[in-house]
């Protein structure tokens, strides 16, 4: 074999071999955020809020008239919590072994067992309850009613309700600083009201001005940073002491909600047409927008992994959307039968 003959072989061996190396290789995006898995779950009718329990390796997902529970370790389903009618949110209090679900059309809470599902109680609260979260300083549980404009609070040990508060507004999501203070967005306000967990009492109404129709939130809890999404396609950024906006940051369409990795520092909003807007943390009062990851249409509710880092994002596909009608003026796409899935994205 010529000399040349063994260069070219040399040459021809080195591109095959690059080339074996990037075979199936994806171009990273900026964020590093992507597509793993999609988790299958099935079935029929709609969903809202899930919620992530990282320590027990859980995922809790609203979905029809039931809540479906998935092993994460796993990623398949390992039970379910049933009747739970017009279901939105779940809270979970770990330290007591307790969880607890808002259900909309029976204008109730429902508490069940962590270990077991099982159901333990069903307490009636406001008109609707929508969000649901759970207040470690007070112990409490906070069911926010958009029906009733109002929040039932509930200690969480015993089941009973501690107390209601008129909020002014329909009550969209809502956090806790952990310390005292649960805030909430008022939707028909474009506001954010800020509670006093321990004496159920309201303590301040900021306006979130640029922002329109808040509906997802977020914290930040050592910075004392809310994030707040919005209808209006933006994310604003509320000091949490103070009341006041500290950034407007552009969103994807048909955002729903919002995440806050604190190790990461990375913010998410999960809109509705199909992606999820990821905005970085450059310092408690300056932020960016990394990028606009594609999802899938429908994703516009999240929920985040605070140990793996991995955001779940449920969806389905979509049929025709019906004619509007009196009762329903705005109706939304049917859903495809056993076509809900959950989308697992990460880095």
């Amino acid at each position: 074999m010529t000399k040349p003959q063994k260069h070219f072989l040399s040459v021809l061996f080195l591109i095959i071999f690059v080339s074996a190396i990037c075979i199936g290789q994806t171009t990273p995006t900026p964020s590093g955020y992507h597509l793993l898995k999609k988790i299958e779950v099935g079935g029929e009718g709609g969903w809202d809020y899930l919620f992530a329990d990282s320590d027990a390796h859980r995922l809790y997902v609203s979905h029809a008239t039931k809540v479906v529970v998935i092993d994460t370790d796993k990623d398949t389903v390992i039970g379910e919590i049933p009747d739970t009618n017009g279901v939105h949110g779940i809270a979970v209090a770990a330290e007591l072994g307790r969880g607890f679900i808002s259900d909309g059309r029976d204008n109730a809470v429902t508490i069940f067992d962590l270990t077991s599902l099982k159901t333990l109680d069903t307490v009636k609260v406001g008109k609707n309850p929508d969000a649901i979260i759970y207040d470690p300083a007070s112990k409490r549980i906070f069911a926010f009613n958009g029906g009733s404009s109002d929040a039932t609070a509930i200690d969480a040990a015993t089941g009973k309700i501690a107390g209601t508060i008129a909020l002014g507004g329909k009550p969209e999501f809502a956090t806790s600083d952990g310390k005292g203070n649960v805030f909430v967005n008022i939707e028909d306000k474009s506001e954010v009201v800020d509670l006093d967990s321990n004496k159920l009492a309201v303590k301040s109404h900021w306006p979130i001005a640029p922002g329109e129709e808040a509906s997802g939130m977020a914290i930040d809890r050592k910075s004392h940073r809310l994030f707040i999404v919005c209808s209006n396609k933006k994310m604003i950024v509320l000091n949490a002491e103070t009341g006041k906006v500290v950034a407007d940051l552009p969103t994807g369409d048909g955002t729903d909600a919002a995440g806050f990795d604190p190790e990461t520092k990375m913010a998410f909003s999960s809109n509705g047409a199909g992606t999820l807007t990821v905005v970085h943390e450059d310092s408690k009062d300056k932020y960016s927008v990394v990028e606009n990851v594609t999802t899938q249409r429908g994703a516009r509710t999240m929920t985040l992994d605070a140990k793996t880092h991995k955001i779940y994002l449920p969806t389905a596909q979509f049929g025709a959307t019906p004619a509007p009608t009196a009762e329903r003026p705005r109706p939304r796409p049917s859903i495809v039968p056993g076509s809900f899935v959950i989308l697992v994205f990460g880095r």
